[in-house]
């Protein structure tokens, strides 16, 4: 992906990593003993381990430009401490620590390392798995008191992506309509 990327472009200037297990792959959902030690694994190698491994393969790149971003996506599930999904909740903490570790880590090679932590989004991959109370339920948690929806995410990454902030670092951005207050 890296090598793709320079060939076509040049150069390597901002990583977003967003790939997860969730709702389109489906997971248990239920107690900490119903899950299996199996799908706890596939749950750290995608969520946590992509996150690491995508992170390693640009920052050479962005240590020889002297400049990069990478922007982080967690969930406002690990703040909350939500339950019956402890393998989620617990990898997408856990991207919140590899990006503060890694903000402090490689601060002065001129790359940013922020995270953003999304509340409950209606996205057409999640629609299908959530029942009417769960939505109703997400909705009177958040101050805002409407449905999240993946562009209201748009603006902070680009945020993130561009120099406006070049004087962040290390940072969790919670964008959920108010639903963690931090």
């Amino acid at each position: 992906m890296v090598a793709r990327t320079r060939d076509t472009f040049g150069r390597v200037d901002i990583l977003v990593n967003n790939a997860a297990i969730f709702a389109s792959v489906g997971f248990t959902h239920g107690a900490h003993d119903q899950i299996d030690v199996a799908e706890w694994d596939r749950m750290f190698a995608v969520n946590v381990r992509g996150v690491w491994l995508c992170c390693r393969e640009v920052i050479p790149h962005m240590r020889e430009q002297g400049y990069g971003k990478i922007v982080n996506i967690a969930s406002g599930t690990a703040w909350k401490g939500t339950p019956n999904m402890l393998h989620y909740v617990t990898s997408k903490a856990a991207v919140a620590g590899l990006t503060r570790a890694l903000a402090r880590e490689i601060g002065t090679t001129g790359i940013r390392v922020n995270t953003i932590a999304p509340g409950y989004t209606e996205s057409e991959m999640l629609l299908p798995s959530v029942t009417p109370e769960q939505r109703t339920r997400a909705l009177h948690e958040r101050i805002i008191q409407r449905a999240e929806q993946p562009e209201d995410l748009v603006g902070t990454v680009v945020f993130l992506a561009s120099p406006a902030s070049d004087f962040i670092t290390g940072q969790t951005i919670h964008v959920d309509g108010g639903s963690v207050l931090t």
